[in-house]
């Protein structure tokens, strides 16, 4: 079986829009989404809409503890928003409570056997939703990820992509589809071949006018939303 692994959707419908298509072009036939559908920018409920279109598993990211914590505490709203955006109020307001409700009850990692190969879903690292892990961070840290139990570990949270085989497991980021570090207007994904343990990385071009439109009318006094997606 091929298995989309996807992370850091932020909202970024257009983005995703395109890697699906890739997707099926590629006859992927599930996903793993490593959380953070929501935050940053405007469009969870499509994303959503989206993906209800395909088999997949999903656990939860920071942003969307983010998401929760501003529901209940509104007084946060406006650190939120200097920090982020207004991303996750247009979150609170575009998803239902059945939509909210199902996001925070997500787990923050999961283990999933398909095939003959066993996966370890995380969004930051296994110990810790919040960890950030790079392509250039310490072997020590690279090495914590290694699991017995499973063949790969997969981890989001950091908008980079990599993968590093471990003695036991593949330790794998696929990177951000919503808001790639990397490169603006391109959603960074990968595949997984459950026959074989092959895996690919796709850099998938998407349109940006639309989502610069947004932010230019929704957060235009928060340049890194537009920056990033501009990036070179």
């Amino acid at each position: 079986m091929k298995i989309g692994v996807i992370s850091d959707i932020h909202g970024n419908y257009e983005a995703l829009h395109e890697v699906l298509l890739e997707a099926k072009r590629q006859k992927v036939q599930h996903f793993f989404v490593l959380g953070d559908i929501v935050g940053y920018y405007y469009n969870p409920d499509k994303v959503l809409d989206l993906l209800s279109d395909w088999s997949y598993d999903l656990i939860k990211g920071n942003h969307e503890i983010i998401l929760e914590k501003l529901l209940n505490d509104p007084k946060l709203s406006n650190e939120i928003l200097e920090k982020y955006g207004s991303g996750h109020q247009h979150a609170l307001m575009k998803l239902s409570n059945k939509q909210l409700h199902y996001l925070f009850d997500l787990p923050e990692k999961k283990s999933v056997q398909i095939d003959d190969k066993f996966f370890l879903l995380c969004h930051g690292s296994p110990w810790s939703i919040d960890s950030y892990i790079y392509p250039d961070s310490k072997k020590e840290l690279i090495v914590k990820c290694d699991s017995k139990k499973h063949d790969f570990v997969l981890v989001g949270h950091s908008h980079y992509s990599f993968a590093f085989k471990n003695k036991h497991s593949v330790l794998l980021n696929p990177g951000s589809v919503g808001q790639s570090r990397q490169k603006g207007g391109k959603a960074y994904w990968s595949i997984i071949d459950t026959r074989n343990g092959a895996f690919q990385f796709f850099q998938t071009e998407y349109k940006t006018q639309n989502l610069l439109n947004e932010i230019k009318s929704t957060d235009s006094g928060i340049k890194y939303l537009s920056e990033i997606i501009k990036r070179n």
